[in-house]
C-alpha cells in the first residue's frame, strides 16, 4: 500500500507511513488430529446357524459361549478393560470386500492394534482366509484359533457363503483344534456333511480332542500348551501388551 503524500507549510512534501490493519484471529487454539486408541481387537466368528438362522436351524450362538470365557477373564483385570474389544461375527461377514470393510476393518481403530481371530466351524474356514486378507492389508494377526473348522465339502460351498479354495492362514500363532467325539451327536453329523478341514501341517498347535462339534466353548478352554488353553494364551498375549 503506497504512503500518502502531504504538503508542508514551507512548501516541501512529506510521506506519511502507513500502518497495516491486522485482523484478529478469534480461534487461536492449536489444532491436533485425534489419535485412535491402541487396543486388542478379538473377532469371534461363528459358523452356520450360529449368529443367524441357517435354513431352518439356529441361531445357536455357540461362538458367543467361547467369547464369554475371554470376556470374563478380561473383566477381572482393571488395566485391560479399556484395552479390549471382543466382537461376535457371522462367517458370512468374512467374505467379500464390502462386508470385510464393514464388519472387520471398520472395527479396528488403527493398524497398530493387535488383532485376534477365533473361528468355529465355517467361521474357522472363513476366519483363516480373513487372517490372510487382513495381514496383506497391513494388520498384525497375533493369534488365529480355528475350532473344528469346516468347509471342504462341495455342497456346503454351494449352499453357504464361504471361500472355495483352502485357506492359507497368516498369523503369529495359529492354534487348530479338531473335535472328534467318541459318541457323536447331531452337530458332529452336520460337521461331517460340511466336511471338516483336516489340517496336517501349518498350525503352531494342532490338537484333536474328544468333544462335540458344537462345543466351541469347551474347545476354547482345552489345554493346548501345557496347562494353557487357547483362551489363556490369548489373554496372556493381551496382558503382555497392555497389562504392564
Amino acid at each position: 500500500m503506497p504512503a500518502e503524500q502531504i504538503k508542508l507549510p514551507n512548501g516541501n512534501t512529506a510521506s506519511l507511513s502507513v500502518t497495516p490493519t491486522l485482523t484478529v484471529v478469534k480461534d487461536q487454539t492449536v489444532k491436533t488430529a485425534p489419535v485412535p486408541a491402541k487396543k486388542a481387537i478379538v473377532f469371534f466368528i461363528g459358523g452356520a446357524a450360529d449368529q443367524e438362522k441357517y435354513y431352518f436351524q439356529g441361531a445357536f450362538h455357540n461362538i458367543d459361549d467361547a467369547q464369554k470365557l475371554l470376556d470374563a477373564k478380561i473383566a477381572g483385570n482393571k488395566k485391560l478393560k479399556t484395552k479390549y474389544t471382543g466382537l461376535p461375527k457371522s462367517y458370512k461377514d468374512a467374505r467379500g470386500s464390502g462386508d470385510i470393510q464393514t464388519h472387520f476393518i471398520d472395527n479396528i481403530p488403527s493398524k497398530s492394534c493387535p488383532v485376534y481371530i477365533v473361528g468355529h466351524s465355517l467361521g474357522g474356514w472363513n476366519g483363516a482366509h480373513l487372517s490372510q486378507i487382513l495381514s496383506e492389508a497391513g494388520y498384525t494377526i497375533k493369534f488365529l484359533v480355528t475350532l473344528d473348522p469346516v468347509g471342504e465339502g462341495f455342497f456346503v460351498w454351494l449352499g453357504s457363503d464361504i471361500y472355495f479354495s483352502e485357506p492359507t492362514p497368516v498369523a503369529e500363532t495359529w492354534i487348530n483344534i479338531r473335535a472328534n467325539a467318541s459318541k457323536p451327536d447331531n452337530s458332529d453329523g452336520v460337521a461331517d456333511f460340511g466336511e471338516r478341514w483336516i489340517i496336517e501341517a501349518g498350525p503352531t498347535v494342532n490338537k484333536t480332542i474328544d468333544r462335540h462339534h458344537a462345543s466351541a466353548d469347551w474347545m476354547f478352554i482345552e489345554p493346548v500348551q501345557g496347562t494353557k488353553s487357547a483362551c489363556d494364551l490369548i489373554f496372556d498375549s493381551i496382558n503382555g501388551i497392555f497389562g504392564q
